[in-house]
């Protein structure tokens, strides 16, 4: 298996709140909490590690809220090139309603300083080297501008790493730039970044042409339930999931980049590729946390991917 690293510059403690339905302005009454150390790259480190990879966690962590974040680095024994910075890292409130609506309240997130953010390249110089691919993924903390984002990225690019990005607003622009080896925004986060809709299938093709055209090699649009569209130069390649019970759809998206990482590096076929990582996140909508924990579940949901006849014959 490979050797991947997962950058989350600001990650979070999320706490999972379950209610029937939110009523806004009144006293709702949960029916049950769950908090976890999280961030979308650490949620993506969680799947990988569950497909066999071995994989090495960095970013920046609040010193003052440690212990749940290296509980999970040590349980799940993962290398920890995290920086520790003054404060604490952000709490991240998601309200999940029975029907699968998710409210999220994110928080700012810490103040990382020049100290930090030298501390962190300083680690990366020493410790990327090696590694097959990193995934960049999640918000931007107070401190980090997204102009120092595209430079860390090409830096990591000119080490040889492959280089995903799922992120969004102005930080995914600026990492747009660099011409990732992969991106994987859903259909707002590309409509916004490049001012026009992609809503359909025809306007997502045309935008992955674009940024296909800037050195782009894979663009995994994400549609939530709707499905996946994945573009590569010549062809692309389309994935409904099966219809599945919701719990709450935090980390799907995570979910299906780990699964398209892991497909790509094994040198799995587009169709299996995809398959597998439509499954991987429709599961993922399933359960509270992260993580394959249950892999006969898996093999059910991947036997009810449906995938376009029309572009599986044109990736062959």
């Amino acid at each position: 298996m490979a050797k991947i690293l997962t950058l989350t510059l600001n990650p979070a403690l999320d706490l999972t709140v379950s209610l029937d339905s939110l009523q806004a302005g009144q006293v709702n009454r949960s029916q049950a909490q769950h908090s976890h150390a999280a961030g979308k790259g650490l949620n993506v480190a969680q799947v990988l590690a569950d497909l066999g990879h071995s994989v090495t966690v960095g970013g920046f962590l609040g010193r003052d809220n440690l212990a749940p974040f290296e509980a999970l680095i040590a349980r799940r024994g993962f290398a920890d090139c995290f920086v520790r910075v003054a404060g604490e890292t952000r709490c991240n409130i998601k309200l999940v309603e029975a029907g699968g609506q998710v409210t999220d309240i994110n928080g700012p997130g810490p103040l990382v300083d020049e100290q930090a953010r030298l501390a962190l390249l300083t680690g990366l110089e020493q410790i990327a080297p090696g590694h097959d691919a990193v995934v960049v993924a999640g918000s931007l903390p107070r401190g980090i501008s997204p102009q120092w984002l595209q430079m860390l990225l090409a830096r990591l690019k000119a080490m040889g790493l492959k280089v995903a990005l799922d992120s969004s607003g102005e930080a995914l622009r600026a990492g747009l730039v660099c011409g990732p080896w992969l991106v994987k925004p859903n259909t707002d986060e590309l409509g916004e970044v490049l001012g026009s809709a992609v809503n359909d299938f025809a306007q997502q093709q045309h935008a992955a042409a674009q940024l296909i055209g800037q050195g782009i090699e894979h663009v995994v649009v994400s549609q939530g339930e709707q499905g996946v569209n994945w573009f590569r130069q010549g062809w692309a390649l389309s994935a409904v999931p099966p219809k599945v019970a919701v719990a709450s759809t935090v980390g799907a998206g995570d979910s299906l980049l780990a699964g398209m990482v892991h497909g790509l590096l094994s040198a799995d076929s587009p169709g299996q590729t995809l398959r597998r990582a439509t499954a991987i996140a429709a599961q993922a909508v399933t359960q509270i946390g992260f993580g394959i924990n249950d892999r006969a579940q898996l093999a059910q949901l991947e036997n009810q991917v449906q995938l376009s006849e029309e572009q599986q014959e044109a990736c062959r």
